[in-house]
């Protein structure tokens, strides 16, 4: 019996600590958004160096959903490297090596045209 009564004792604490570290993602998710709308939108001469997905495995109710994020690393003419998320679409087109005008405002890609 005690067992039972400290298990329901201490679901308000863990409830608490997992909506608190809910409401903290949710708040820098928030910041990030904003930082990136005051950032200036840049375009500068980038080279592709790496490509990675993450894959996601969701269940619910006996029910299997998966998700893939994207991912590309650019280098800038001065070494620096930036990786950005990106949707499939953008991710499908490009090829480690390919050299082009990066374009993007914080740390939101924006769009990548590969030089010719």
């Amino acid at each position: 019996m005690f067992g039972f009564n400290l298990v329901f004792s201490l679901f308000p604490i863990f409830f608490g600590i997992i909506l608190i570290l809910f409401i903290v993602q949710l708040v820098r998710g928030i910041a990030q958004w904003h930082t990136n709308n005051q950032s200036p939108r840049l375009s500068v001469t980038a080279r592709v160096v790496a490509k990675r997905t993450e894959t996601h495995h969701h269940h619910h109710d006996n029910h299997m959903h998966t998700s893939t994020s994207y991912y590309a690393t650019f280098e800038f003419d001065s070494g620096d490297r930036m990786e950005f998320s990106l949707r499939g679409s953008d991710y499908g087109m490009l090829a480690e090596g390919d050299r082009g005008t990066l374009s993007f405002q914080g740390t939101r890609f924006l769009d990548f045209t590969r030089k010719s």
